[in-house]
């Protein structure tokens, strides 16, 4: 499906995209050598990503995919990761894609229906690392999407956007969507993170003001456009009802049925208030939006990333969308920003080898919570 309300790339604002990179640009890609690159390998480029790469080609790093020198082997690898982190999510996770037919209880068969099912979805075609766009000829606006198995984040509204968030900061703020058919449903339905939606946490709260902590941040992230799940604020409320936090509407928020769900953000208001976190929460009032509540919620995502609540690489990935991206690419979390971008570069993801990675990122992350807060410098 196009994204028409947004425009579509020229050659000129690619160039200026691409003056924002870090990275050295080579001669573009000629349309016969995208043709071929097409032909080759079995897939087609979008309109802006076609552009993109006929302005200039990316290279000097091994996240940039070389589509003209590169390594045959290399593309491919690149092109078949986010079909073969569905089949392992299949084999070894229980995933099954609502639209395959009934599982088959034996794995085997199971992993062939998936990959028969998987032969007629969209492509998605490698951009920098593990982010990808979906590959539809003549098609514009699509969002960027950032894919580890059945986890998928949408990384950028389009392709302008993205550069801007991942190299340039801060960008739009404009909430994406998925515009392809299966891929949607990762982001919009299904088991996958999207970084617009809450931090995708483990609970951990084991104290009432930890608890209430908990539902502050939530009302944070929502303050700065993040979207809700009812399941994660009825939770929230449960934990914070067994911890013997007491407000009127806690028992109502923590005892909402399925059928209920619609009735958790209002719920959600009337216990902040009864809290009084409402009148806590931070004024917008500086160049950067919401500047106050962004850099709460970096902090209470590094304690989530040290106390193990939080995956390295999902809360780097947060810290850079919502706290670099989105504050203006702030000095003091660049180095964190640089883990996390080793834990994503493709040829870690290949080698398969990122616990000393992930690592990195915790052990950075304690040293900015031993900082002075906001971080200075």
């Amino acid at each position: 499906m196009n994204t028409s309300s947004r425009p579509r790339l020229t050659l000129d604002a690619a160039r200026a995209l691409q003056g924002m990179l870090r990275a050295e640009i080579g001669p573009g890609l000629a349309e016969r050598e995208l043709d071929a690159v097409e032909a080759r390998f079995g897939f087609v480029f979008s309109a802006d990503h076609r552009v993109f790469l006929a302005s200039g080609l990316p290279r000097g790093s091994s996240a940039w995919p070389d589509c003209r020198d590169g390594d045959p082997e290399d593309l491919a690898s690149r092109l078949a990761w986010p079909v073969e982190g569905v089949l392992f999510d299949v084999e070894h996770s229980g995933f099954w894609h609502p639209a395959w037919p009934s599982r088959p209880t034996e794995r085997s068969e199971a992993l062939r229906v998936a990959r028969t099912g998987l032969e007629s979805v969209p492509r998605l075609v490698p951009l920098y690392g593990h982010r990808y766009l979906p590959g539809t000829a003549g098609e514009h606006g699509h969002p960027v999407l950032s894919v580890h198995q059945t986890d998928v984040i949408l990384y950028g509204n389009d392709l302008t956007d993205y550069i801007h968030r991942e190299f340039a900061g801060p960008s739009s703020g404009l909430l994406a969507h998925a515009t392809v058919d299966f891929w949607s449903y990762f982001v919009e339905g299904g088991p996958g993170v999207d970084v617009t939606a809450p931090t995708p946490f483990t609970p951990y709260a084991t104290t009432a003001q930890e608890a209430v902590d908990c539902i502050r941040m939530l009302a944070l992230e929502r303050l700065i456009g993040r979207r809700h799940r009812p399941e994660q604020l009825i939770e929230a409320g449960l934990t914070a009802l067994v911890l013997d936090v007491e407000t009127e509407s806690l028992p109502l928020l923590a005892g909402l049925s399925r059928a209920e769900h619609g009735q958790a953000d209002a719920l959600v208001d009337q216990v902040l208030s009864e809290l009084g976190l409402l009148r806590s929460l931070p004024a917008d009032a500086t160049d950067l939006p919401r500047e106050a509540a962004r850099w709460e919620l970096v902090r209470w995502w590094l304690r989530l990333i040290v106390n193990g609540s939080l995956a390295p690489g999902a809360g780097g990935d947060l810290i850079t969308y919502e706290g670099w991206g989105a504050l203006g690419r702030p000095q003091r979390l660049k180095p964190l920003v640089e883990k996390t971008d080793a834990y994503n570069d493709w040829a870690a993801i290949r080698r398969g080898d990122r616990e000393h990675l992930a690592e990195q990122i915790v052990e950075e992350a304690g040293r900015l919570l031993d900082g002075p807060w906001p971080p200075q410098g």
